[in-house]
């Protein structure tokens, strides 16, 4: 290309040049170079917008603002209704029978230790849980469509992600209880749960940074896929609540993921409430999907106590999520948190208990499933009875077990900052070691494991 013809594009980009002076037919790389530059119509007789902030949209001279109440909402994918009967035999569950057993299972085991951890911190035995009551259907079943290498970011309420990928009883009754045997080294309060082998980021009390880690996650992953072709391509997934989206976190969040073509799954749990905040007022919008559309995402709604109708939203999800070099997909599922937000949260305080009781009794993930499995034969009275009576068991015993077990060595209050220890960490755990020493009476070091020589520097890093 001659210096003068490129001089009139570079003169052109400025406004000094008319289009007619560049030639774009001999370059297709330059005329989409030429498009990105464009911002005005082609011609006089353009129907279409062309300006670079807003492609596409047709002229009118009709005088008429964009009204939210005058559009349908985004409708709601389901499989199955409230009584468990598919309504589409022809495309039918997409899962074998004994693959619904065990996701029943998992959600049923899912309750029952909802239910024991909730009371036992109510008898003071643990300081903080978070139920998962309405929401079973949502994290088992979307992680059970799921690539176990994809990476997940959870928020705090995806107890059921861990189960399915799993994680094991002892491995949470280690972490709520922070003893020796938790991964965090006690570190982190209850419910905080995270596991390298299983993929899954810890959880963070933060709300809503890992929506923007999990898009970040998704780049790298974007990189990772191009350049090892050889490995399975993986993406990332995040989960949040409604309520975190409301943070500016989601915003950017979608923002890049969009921009940058990212292998993301955002999945929305909408439960009607942020800690005490019921959606109206929260937003006036379409719930959270209508704001996918906004950032120029693929989105779809779906019914979250829909345990089939999850694992197909997310299967088709993770597949889309790869096209073309990745691109992020949103999936706002539907729910009704039908337990307090946590244990510090009293929500009768905010909203009827009749109507919490209404949907316990008319519609959940777990009820939803077990009338499917009955009406196939799969499922009666006596295998229900048979797995929360085993279930129970298995968590009690998991529970008496972490639940003796010594705290963390003294040592890991100063340890993991820093690859080794630094002189200045020495001498603070000196220094601690010596206060101890001299006031017995007041430091009890034997719940802590190695007691008083857990702080012995020779056994750190």
């Amino acid at each position: 290309m001659s210096l003068r013809y490129g001089t009139r594009i570079i003169l052109r980009r400025r406004g000094l040049y008319a289009p007619a002076y560049v030639n774009t037919s001999q370059s297709p790389l330059l005329a989409r170079s030429w498009q990105r530059w464009s911002s005005v119509a082609a011609s006089p007789a353009s129907e279409r917008v062309l300006f670079p902030g807003a492609l596409n949209s047709k002229f009118t001279n009709a005088l008429e603002f964009t009204r939210p109440s005058a559009t349908e909402a985004i409708p709601t994918y389901r499989v199955m209704d409230q009584y468990g009967v598919v309504i589409d035999e022809h495309s039918g569950v997409d899962t074998t029978d004994e693959e619904a057993l065990k996701l029943y299972s998992h959600m049923v085991t899912l309750s029952i230790m909802d239910l024991i951890m909730f009371e036992a911190q109510r008898q003071g035995r643990l300081s903080f849980y978070m139920v998962s009551a309405g929401e079973e259907g949502i994290t088992v079943g979307s992680a059970s469509a799921l690539n176990p290498s994809d990476v997940v970011f959870a928020q705090y309420r995806e107890t059921g992600v861990f189960i399915q990928r799993g994680f094991t009883l002892d491995q949470f009754m280690n972490q709520l209880f922070s003893n020796c045997k938790d991964g965090g080294k006690g570190r982190n309060m209850p419910v905080h749960y995270g596991s390298r082998q299983l993929n899954i980021h810890t959880i963070s009390s933060t709300l809503a940074t890992q929506i923007p880690h999990s898009a970040g996650a998704a780049y790298a992953l974007k990189l990772q896929n191009l350049q090892r072709p050889d490995l399975p391509p993986r993406i990332s997934c995040c989960y949040f609540g409604e309520g975190a989206a409301s943070e500016g976190d989601f915003h950017g969040a979608l923002n890049i993921a969009a921009t940058r073509a990212c292998p993301v799954i955002f999945v929305c749990r909408n439960n009607g409430f942020a800690i005490s905040t019921p959606t109206a007022d929260q937003y006036r919008g379409d719930g959270i999907a209508s704001r996918g559309a906004g950032y120029g995402i693929q989105t779809i709604r779906v019914d979250g106590n829909d345990i089939f109708a999850v694992r197909k939203a997310i299967k088709e999800a993770r597949r889309r999520a790869l096209e073309d070099g990745g691109k992020p997909i949103l999936v706002e599922a539907m729910a009704y948190r039908v337990g307090h937000h946590s244990t510090s949260d009293d929500s009768y305080a905010y909203r009827q208990k009749v109507e919490v009781e209404d949907w316990k009794r008319r519609d959940n993930p777990i009820t939803r499933l077990r009338k499917w499995l009955e009406d196939r034969g799969l499922w009666d009275e006596n295998k229900e009875k048979e797995l929360r009576g085993k279930a129970r068991k298995e968590i009690l015993i998991a529970f008496d077990k972490a639940e003796k077990e010594k705290k963390p060595a003294l040592r890991h209050a100063f340890t993991d900052v820093w690859e080794t220890l630094t002189e200045e960490q020495k001498a603070h755990m000196n220094e601690l070691r010596s206060v101890i020493e001299r006031y017995p009476e007041e430091y009890n070091t034997d719940e802590y494991e190695g007691g008083l020589d857990g702080l012995k520097i020779e056994d750190s890093k």
